[in-house]
């Protein structure tokens, strides 16, 4: 039998199709036909009813520690993103002493400086909000050499190129807990229907700013 999708005789897309994130949650929904399951156990015997109750508070303890794990994670990415706050807010001044600097970065600071409200949207735009910031910073530095050269923006840039690293890594483990979350919640019998019982929705993972994608379309060589 052949493969239904075979690359090799079937039409190819050489351009590939771009990739983007679903800003959406989806809530956990069970039918008549799970409270009907549920009926049934109760009806075979105490012992089947009372081992599902079992089942369902180890998934409900499962989902509790879920929780912790990924509020573990994102605030692994919290303590990134707010160093690079911290050095957006430290170099933009610098810079915009020696030049006339946009407007735009300087508008970004001062909303930094107000705080930071990082929920699961609130994170994902802080991070599309300081790449986009540098992005329009870091060309400027780039066309005068002398600030290129000043000791604290030299090691600001670096720092920078590092905690991007240390995001992308953090983000990865993020989605990964993030997955399993999404994955568990349609695990029927028993976490689906826990899951609709509490009301659970899916989790949006940490997805890459317009101003990344942009740039990984560029060619480097």
């Amino acid at each position: 039998m052949a493969n239904e999708l075979d690359e090799l005789n079937d039409f190819v897309n050489p351009a590939g199709r771009d990739v983007n994130v679903i800003e959406k949650q989806l809530p956990v929904k069970v039918g008549f036909g799970s409270l009907l399951f549920e009926i049934l156990l109760w009806c075979l015997g105490i012992i089947p009813g009372v081992i599902f109750l079992f089942m369902k508070i180890n998934a409900a303890n499962y989902f509790s520690q879920l929780q912790q794990k990924i509020q573990a994670d994102a605030s692994q990415i919290d303590n990134f993103l707010e160093q690079r706050v911290q050095i957006l807010q430290n170099v933009a001044p610098l810079v915009s002493k020696a030049i006339d600097l946009d407007k735009d970065v300087m508008k970004s600071v001062a909303a930094y400086r107000s705080g930071l409200a990082l929920d699961d949207a609130g994170r994902n735009q802080l991070s599309s909000d300081l790449d986009s910031s540098f992005a329009r910073l870091f060309p400027q530095i780039e066309a005068y050499p002398e600030l290129k050269a000043h000791s604290t923006i030299a090691d600001a840039m670096r720092q920078n190129s590092y905690l991007q690293q240390e995001i992308t890594a953090a983000r990865t483990l993020y989605n990964d807990t993030v997955t399993l979350w999404n994955i568990s919640l349609y695990e029927w019998p028993t976490k689906m229907i826990v899951a609709a019982k509490k009301g659970y929705t899916t989790r949006i993972p940490f997805a890459a700013s317009a101003e990344v994608k942009a740039k990984a379309r560029e060619v480097f060589f």
